[in-house]
């Protein structure tokens, strides 16, 4: 075949051919732990189970035989009342808990990995010990009112939140001995900045739990506790940690640039001599150290 002007058009119409090809049949992009998901544009998950209603969760649960972990794995709970229930460790991997009441709801020790809580209600919910690798809670409602109540907010003691992703209002709540590693809390865990709060953990407990390369910039952390925490690496930039307490806190690779220290106490903190950004963090001279030899 030639064309108006005598050149043959055999040869690249057999590339875009064979390039299409190619291409049809080239496996999808894989997420990485540093893609960052979009709150507005989620990715469509195809359905593999049933929407449930409140009841029949309830009977899946009580209905398990003994030493059996009730299989939710995938369900849709969307915007569900489950308030009060015991999940009995449940397998809930890859659930969609989005708008779900779980008030006092007992998630101990049950697997969230990679489940979906945005808009969540999570007031009292107990997650000790649960595993919610890959999970996220934005925008999720914690307390029933503007007046901070340590009795309602949830508890992540012992919990994985490996990439855990979340911009609540962590007031008080729990996370001793919790694994946080590479966990994004604040305007950074969604691509659009804009639509997530600044995250607050005023008063957090973060007793002898796993930051490492944590990002938390920006957020508030008066009078966190971080005693014998492991912060290496972790993105603490910007942060209030006015009053925070790092006794025997590990904060070597830390950033601490622009992070107001009043106040703090860092006098048994280790590798503060690795601190990045420690110069340049605020109210330095406030902070309480150890008395230079």
């Amino acid at each position: 075949m030639r064309s108006a002007n005598g050149f043959t058009c055999l040869p690249l119409m057999a590339f875009l051919m064979l390039a299409a090809a190619i291409l049809s049949h080239a496996p999808s992009r894989t997420a990485v732990a540093d893609d960052v998901p979009s709150y507005l544009a989620p990715q469509k998950k195809e359905a593999t189970a049933a929407r449930l209603t409140s009841r029949a969760v309830v009977q899946r649960i009580f209905q398990t035989p003994p030493n059996t972990r009730p299989d939710l794995q995938a369900a849709d709970l969307a915007n569900l009342d489950l308030a009060e229930l015991d999940f009995k460790g449940a397998l809930l991997a890859g659930a969609n808990l989005y708008g779900a009441d779980l008030t006092n709801a007992r998630l101990a020790g049950a697997s969230l990995v990679g489940a979906e809580l945005d808009r969540a209600t999570i007031t009292a919910t107990d997650f000790s010990n649960a595993d919610l690798t890959d999970a996220r809670i934005i925008r999720p409602t914690v307390f029933t009112s503007l007046q901070v109540a340590s009795k309602e907010a949830p508890n992540f003691s012992g919990a994985k939140l490996v990439r855990f992703r979340s911009d609540g209002q962590f007031d008080r709540t729990n996370f001793t001995g919790a694994d946080l590693t590479e966990a994004v809390i604040g305007r950074s865990a969604t691509r659009e900045p804009a639509v997530n709060a600044r995250a607050s953990l005023v008063h957090a407990n973060f007793t002898r739990a796993n930051l490492r390369n944590a990002r938390l910039a920006e957020t508030s952390l008066q009078y966190a506790r971080f005693n014998d925490a492991d912060l290496r690496g972790a993105d603490l930039s910007g942060c209030d940690l006015a009053k925070a307490d790092f006794s025997g806190a590990d904060l070597a690779g830390t950033n601490l640039t622009g992070a107001n220290l009043a106040e703090a106490n860092l006098r048994t903190a280790r590798g503060l001599d690795k601190v990045v950004g420690l110069e340049k963090a605020v109210n330095l001279d406030a902070a309480h150290r150890a008395a230079i030899p």
